[in-house]
């Protein structure tokens, strides 16, 4: 987000900061305030008139929302509701994002952020792999509500609230398919951490001290903690294929065969 709208977007995320209990809550109210607000675009577009005074617009705010939801969620509401947002669509999109720092703020204070990002990592995965599934959570002809129910029968007590409150969100595929959602919130999860996510492909699983050794040589090639996702892919054959920071360093024995041929058949 850019221009007059990261402002506004870093005042809302600062009060997010400045809440100490109840984030888990506070993430869900606020994924619940973007969906009122992507129902009704008119409420959105006088949320966001710049030529409309500001208390008005918190005014607004708060007789909508205030009565719905928790005093801190409504004060983020109103800060975003007074901020310059270049579109409506930008105030909407900063609160998900809000909704999202909420949640992975309460997994870190429980201890379960490393959990959250490999958790989100394999639902992604898993929807991938089956086509079906697949194309039932990117149908964007069938409600919202019911690919959210789908995947929480799916995914029941097998992963944390944080991941299925993430995952439900991700349905919604605000800001593109449900997969670029979920990595999206991936990556805020692991910026919390400080940490990068790297993707990693290997014929058969690392024991611990070559996960951690793996981990430390990233790390000081990038400087920043890694968050490993291991994937066994019997494709690799051997060696090990890494995807970190937009980078993919592949020492895959299947890659070096094909390169190989390649180069006998001229």
């Amino acid at each position: 987000m850019r221009g007059i709208s990261a402002k506004s977007l870093d005042e809302v995320l600062a009060a997010v900061g400045a809440v100490t209990s109840g984030l888990g809550d506070l993430g869900g109210e606020l994924f619940g305030v973007v969906a009122v607000l992507d129902q009704n675009p008119v409420l959105r577009r006088v949320l966001t008139d710049p030529s409309t005074e500001s208390p008005a617009r918190a005014g607004l705010a708060q007789q909508v929302f205030g009565p719905r939801v928790s005093p801190d969620a409504a004060r983020i509401v109103e800060i975003a509701a007074t901020g310059r947002w270049a579109s409506g669509r930008d105030m909407s999109d900063g609160l998900e994002l809000a909704g999202v720092t909420a949640l992975v703020a309460a997994a870190d204070a429980a201890g379960e952020l490393s959990a959250v990002e490999t958790e989100l990592f394999e639902v992604g995965r898993l929807v991938r792999s089956d086509a079906e599934l697949r194309q039932t959570v990117s149908d964007r002809a069938l409600p919202v509500a019911a690919k959210t129910q789908l995947l929480v029968d799916l995914l029941g007590d097998k992963v944390t609230g944080t991941t299925l409150a993430l995952t439900s969100q991700a349905v919604a595929a605000r800001t593109g398919s449900f997969e670029r959602a979920l990595a999206a919130f991936a990556e805020t999860a692991a910026a919390r951490g400080n940490r990068l996510l790297a993707e990693v492909r290997v014929a058969t699983a690392l024991d611990a001290g070559e996960e951690e050794r793996l981990a430390a040589a990233l790390a000081a090639k990038y400087g920043r903690d890694i968050h490993l996702n291991i994937v066994i892919d019997p494709a690799v054959i051997g060696g090990i294929t890494v995807s970190v920071a937009g980078e993919v360093v592949d020492g895959s024995m299947s890659t070096r065969l094909e390169i190989a041929r390649r180069r006998l058949a001229g």
